[in-house]
């Protein structure tokens, strides 16, 4: 048994004390370690960073600790006396995410990968965790969400004594301790809770009646009983935020206050806010099974002290994109014409990301750690994101297997196979794993067919059948250039025709002087005459520019003029001579393809349960 216990000493230095126990310690050194990135997170954080200072003794007597490297330590035993050892060490808590730490005087959070060393050979020990409030009267109020099993008469959301089986399981049930508002509910006879921390207002009743949707919809379209038999949305509530990390009966999430339903919405209508936090609980909660428990196999177990490349990011999160929203129509939550803006948009972001004429998915997905997750001014140019992509990619499949198959099969029966034959018996599931499983969905007659869609869509940079595959449910796609800079996408009626607009080719926004280039794209105006991200522009034709009049001068101009850009690189003046092009035709205009629009039966065959 090893044992911790966890105090937030002082809120408002932001300072967690971590006592480790082990019962006694048979050799002459003992190692310990924290892991340098999270599940779910593809990135090396290094969170050995935010430990402050670390002690060791055992029977009253002080232990050496010597540091091996930036996430390892090596406690001295004195001989291996068989008496227990007590490691004592303060965690620094200022990272407000979903993947770290933080402590202040409102709330606590803690991901146990920022805070719990591991004993090197005993990760498959049972673990026990006291989980103690803050001093203070202040605090008497507070109470602790977390996906850890209480024991030893602890109460539910209490504090007290948690327990894990093995460390895997302690550092993927994250710790909420505040004094938060508890929504609970049952989704198919499963306890089911969201704590909300932070200053917010929310119609109760329908998050419950919307979560209640979304959960049961889930764990049906696997099949009963859920894998869990309780599960905790953390909910932290900001003025600005967005954010979600999966665990394995539990997700942390961050939203706006916005975000939620309050009140005096419209109960007849889903704000788009409203139904991009409900878009993120849905794929949270997709991941229970999609990369929890159907997992790569390079993640059989996981090395969280160095990379774990895999080429099937696209399937674990690109599938989790498509189905998180799509849920949300099969349940009646939003009508079929605001989903199908939603895949218009996800179709435009693709679109307008140059990278995917440069990376493949698997690409995309193998170099997570260094590019997805390390974006740089050059990334629209370079990087094609596997979340997005990888839903395209799911919404082919689904729409060609049931072309394949007469509608008698979807993308669902992949899915469900994935599970029974990868997810309950915990087998890791190769780069050909899901093409394997498709073909046999499909039949043998229509493996050539599927080869040939998989070479291209998985390690080819070509365009994806998007066209082709949306006929088949009434739906013409279409590609024109945007109407504004803040068009992402559109549903019609009929086929649209914009006429395009001098373009830059830029991404910007506004600074204190003119505007600051956030990133050029390789083949436009702006890259042939030399502009760079970073770069402020202050004039056109020795005019004065700002982020709202920019957009108006330029519309002024004509395709093919030329003008002259003034601005600061550094603190240099530089002048660029620019002809301007014509705006590209990236955004998405999906349009109904029969007089029965939202009515098609091929359409809502596709869109029903």
């Amino acid at each position: 048994m090893i044992q911790y216990q966890i105090l937030p000493i002082d809120p408002h230095a932001h300072l967690f004390e971590v006592t480790l126990t082990l019962d006694k310690a048979s050799d002459p050194e003992v190692e310990l370690y924290l892991p340098n990135w999270i599940p779910g997170s593809y990135m090396i954080r290094d969170f050995a960073k935010h430990i402050q200072w670390i002690k060791a003794e055992s029977a009253g007597q002080s232990l050496p600790v010597k540091k091996l490297d930036k996430a390892r330590w090596l406690v001295e035993s004195l001989g291996g006396n068989d008496k227990p050892i007590e490691v004592r060490y303060q965690v620094y808590a200022w990272d407000l995410s979903v993947r770290g730490a933080h402590l202040d005087q409102t709330h606590g959070f803690f991901n146990g990968t920022s805070v719990f060393l591991a004993v090197k050979g005993q990760e498959e020990a049972q673990y026990k965790v006291n989980i103690q409030p803050p001093a203070g009267e202040a605090f008497k109020s507070w109470r602790v969400a977390t996906g850890l099993q209480p024991v030893d008469g602890t109460k539910e959301f209490g504090f007290g004594w948690y327990q894990a089986h093995n460390y895997d399981e302690l550092i993927d049930c994250p710790v909420e301790m505040s004094d938060f508002r508890l929504i609970s509910f049952e989704a198919c006879g499963v306890p089911h809770h969201m704590a909300l921390t932070g200053q917010h207002k929310v119609d109760e009743a329908r998050l419950k009646n919307d979560l209640i949707k979304i959960c049961e919809h889930h764990i049906r379209f696997f099949g009963e009983p859920a894998p869990v038999d309780r599960y905790i949305f953390m909910t932290y509530v900001l003025g600005k935020g967005f954010g979600g990390l999966e665990h394995r009966n539990s997700t942390a999430l961050h939203c706006s206050r916005e975000d939620l339903p309050l009140p005096s919405d419209d109960p007849e209508k889903v704000k788009d806010s409203y139904q991009t936090f409900l878009d993120l609980c849905s794929h949270e909660y997709f991941h229970t099974w999609n990369v929890k428990r159907i997992k790569p196999a390079e993640f059989l177990p996981y090395d969280t002290q160095s990379e774990s490349h895999t080429e099937l990011l696209w399937a674990f999160e690109g599938f989790t994109s498509y189905y998180d929203n799509l849920a949300l129509v099969q349940t009646g939550i939003i009508p079929i014409k605001q989903y199908l803006l939603t895949i218009a948009k996800t179709i435009t972001t693709v679109q307008r990301a140059r990278g995917r004429l440069i990376q493949s998915v698997t690409d995309s997905s193998f170099d997570a750690w260094t590019k997805f997750y390390k974006q740089d001014e050059n990334a629209p140019n370079a990087v094609v994101s596997y979340y997005s992509k990888g839903a395209l990619i799911a919404l082919c499949m689904d729409l060609l297997i049931r072309k394949l198959t007469d509608n008698q099969k979807s993308l669902r029966d992949v899915m469900v196979r994935l599970w029974q034959e990868f997810g309950q018996p915990q087998v890791g599931v190769k780069n050909d794993s899901i093409q394997i499983i498709t073909k046999e969905v499909c039949g043998q007659q229509n493996q050539k067919e599927l080869d040939d869609f998989f070479q291209l869509a998985l390690y080819s940079t070509d365009e994806l059948p998007l066209t082709e595959l949306l006929k088949t449910v009434d739906m013409e796609l279409v590609f024109q250039p945007r109407n504004d800079r803040n068009d992402k996408g559109q549903v019609k009626d009929e086929m649209p025709h914009n006429k395009p607009k001098p373009s830059l080719g830029i991404d910007y926004q506004g600074a204190n002087l003119g505007l600051t280039v956030k990133s050029v794209y390789w083949d436009s105006a702006a890259c042939e005459a030399g502009i760079s991200a970073g770069d402020q522009l202050i004039s056109m034709n020795d005019l004065k520019i700002d982020n709202d009049e920019f957009a108006k001068r330029l519309a002024e101009c004509e395709i093919g003029e030329k003008v002259v850009m003034r601005g600061f690189r550094r603190d240099e003046l530089m002048r660029f001579e620019v002809t301007l092009r014509a705006s590209v035709a990236d955004t998405a205009y999906l349009v109904y393809g029969s007089d029965q629009k939202d009515q098609s039966p091929k359409l809502k065959q596709w869109l029903s349960v």
